[in-house]
């Protein structure tokens, strides 16, 4: 089967998707994390007084609720109807996360879930960190001259 005859074949199969529909979804349940996130900084700000703490608790709450709701499976059903609202950042890093490491319960919590739990986080780590090196150089750089 040649990719033009592939191409058409996926598209006569494939449904339709409700694309306002979705983006409202998105947008109303990304907003609503949002939302919930500048309360949560407004209650942390009022309680600890630094805005960088307020904001360090904030993500620290996201990613413990984000790993629960993941373990509870309600995560990916809010996921399933709301697509990419539920990836704002700190959210969806903190699913693939918890994911990867329940899906790999079965195999032990050394060889499965100890390894596979940085699959996705390692990445991320190992080129932020680079990328913040390799700034943070050219920012010395640029300094001296």
């Amino acid at each position: 089967m040649t990719g033009e005859l592939y191409r058409r074949y996926a598209d006569a199969r494939a449904g339709k998707s409700p694309l306002a529909a979705d983006c409202a979804k998105a947008w109303a349940v990304g907003g609503g994390i949002c939302a919930l996130g500048e309360g949560l900084r407004r209650i942390f700000l009022s309680l600890l007084g630094d805005p960088e703490d307020a904001g360090l608790m904030v993500s620290v709450v996201f990613v413990a609720l984000t790993a629960l709701f993941t373990g509870l499976g309600v995560f990916d059903k809010l996921a399933r109807h709301a697509g990419g609202g539920t990836l704002v950042p700190i959210t969806g890093f903190a699913n693939s996360v918890a994911s990867a490491a329940l899906d790999s319960k079965s195999e032990g919590w050394i060889t499965g879930v100890g390894v596979k739990i940085f699959t996705v986080a390692g990445p991320v780590i190992l080129y932020g960190t680079a990328a913040g090196m390799i700034w943070g150089v050219i920012y010395w750089i640029t300094l001296r001259i």
